[in-house]
């Protein structure tokens, strides 16, 4: 071609062939509508707004779909729960066939597999695993026991849990319980200690054998019990003998045992058998200084929650806060009461009324006002208000808490097997005919460093 100059098709193939970006057309540039119009083609439909709930029925409506969907997201298991309550409810009425309630658990027991400790933590769903528990077959109940084994520790300091683990242990075989109570070494005290997890080790204790009952107790003695198990498999019964049969020290298990029993009382976890043979065992060995010592920090717990007389306040005891009517109800019973369901407890309530001061003994029967008859119909609590009528001379505090209190209901007491005690101890003091040669070794009790003292109070 004239003139020299490349053709435009090879300026263009190689701008191609180097990777560099076309010439600009020169063409007329984009309108001012050509970006609505993109925009306008690209754009995703608005979404239509939901209609706002008008009326009362609709706001209900919207309400509760909102809340089950937020339940929906926190709750995994939520759909089967939903499930599990529907059948709770037919398995448990009264009027169920055997047949039917079978078929029910078994269902329900097929939905629940796999998802045993997920399910034992619920409030709902805990009281349908434990109605299921109750009324299973065996089969089916060791397979539950099986798949909640590694966890019954854990789910013994659950609110709603506890009670489920109660009812295997009540309705465990024999190779079940000594499984569980095997488990439990090493966690005893710390179990005791809780306020929820206590009920579960008092309720193995009252199902165990004695040699389990005397493994459960000796964790509690010493340190070295605690941690190696097999100085547990010993066949004494009672502390002395471990003392002396294992070479312990005395002043370390006094010390050990101090910081066991004292959360106890703080807490106020004193209603349980095993806690009251703690304590029995405790002033056994204990000298005399701390005999009184646990004897004076035990008296105003014992009569703690109890309305006062007289407008005296008891000193060096919190009022524990309480939610509910049942919590206040037994917050305004002294603990005093509560004790006296064993007959441990009863020692412990008689050590307290003989080797107490004066003042001490003044609190205890300020505590009992309102609760006189109550006592004295119990099993336990008519021996003690027969001891406290024997030995206390503050005989003005006595007619106005407990003798006027007992003569305005003298016909029920006179008729019954319990509350004619207190009254046959006053006719007739220590008489083997009315009394128990057991009853009667209760009502003599006295801790063995403070013998000396009790002397002159006993009868």
């Amino acid at each position: 071609m004239a003139g020299g100059g490349d053709h435009p098709g090879a300026n263009k193939r190689k701008r191609e062939a180097a990777g560099r970006p076309k010439a600009p057309s020169k063409g007329p540039g984009p309108g001012p509508g050509d970006a609505a119009k993109r925009k306008k083609t690209y754009d995703a439909p608005a979404a239509k707004p939901k209609p706002q709930p008008v009326t009362a029925k609709e706001k209900r409506v919207a309400s509760k779909e909102m809340s089950e969907s937020r339940k929906m997201k926190r709750k995994p298991n939520y759909n089967l729960e939903k499930e599990l309550a529907v059948l709770w409810e037919k398995m448990r009425c009264r009027d169920v066939s055997k047949e039917n309630r079978s078929k029910l658990v078994t269902e329900a027991l097929r939905k629940m597999d796999g998802k045993y400790f997920e399910i034992a933590g619920s409030h709902v769903t805990a009281r349908v695993l434990q109605t299921c528990v109750k009324w299973c077959s065996q089969p089916e109940r060791d397979a539950v026991f099986v798949a909640l084994q590694p966890h019954l520790l854990h789910l013994s300091r659950k609110k709603y849990a506890v009670f489920l683990v109660k009812k295997l242990i009540k309705l465990a075989t024999k190779k079940q319980l000594a499984l569980f109570i095997s488990s439990l070494h090493g966690h005893v005290a710390s179990l005791l200690r809780h306020t929820i997890g206590a009920a579960v080790v008092d309720c193995a204790f009252h199902q165990a054998t004695p040699p389990q009952k005397r493994s459960l107790l000796l964790e509690l003695y010493s340190t070295e019990l605690q941690l190696f198990k097999d100085l547990t498999e010993q066949k004494s019964c009672s502390l002395l003998e471990t003392i002396s049969k294992l070479g312990l020290q005395k002043s370390s298990v006094l010390q050990y045992m101090t910081t066991v029993i004292q959360p106890l009382l703080e807490k106020g976890i004193v209603e349980y058998s095993i806690v009251h043979t703690v304590i029995l065992e405790y002033l056994t060995i204990a000298d005399k200084t701390s005999a009184l010592d646990v004897i004076r920090q035990l008296i105003p717990h014992l009569t703690q929650g109890s309305s006062v007389v007289d407008g005296d306040e008891l000193s060096g005891v919190a009022e524990v806060p309480t939610k509910s009517k049942a919590k206040k109800k037994r917050s305004s019973e002294p603990l005093l009461i509560r004790i006296m369901q064993t007959r441990e407890g009863l020692k412990i309530g008689l050590a307290c009324l003989k080797h107490g001061s004066a003042k001490d003994r003044k609190k205890i029967i300020k505590s009992l006002k309102g609760q006189t008859m109550k006592l004295a119909l119990g099993d336990y609590g008519c021996l003690f208000l027969a001891c406290l009528l024997s030995i206390v001379d503050d005989t003005k505090l006595v007619t106005k808490v407990v003798i006027d209190e007992l003569t305005k209901q003298l016909k029920e007491l006179i008729f019954d097997k319990n509350g004619r005690r207190p009254l046959l101890q006053l006719l007739h003091p220590l008489c083997s005919r009315y009394l128990t040669p057991t009853d009667l070794n209760c009502l003599k009790y006295s801790v063995p460093s403070l013998v000396s003292k009790a002397s002159y109070l006993l009868y």
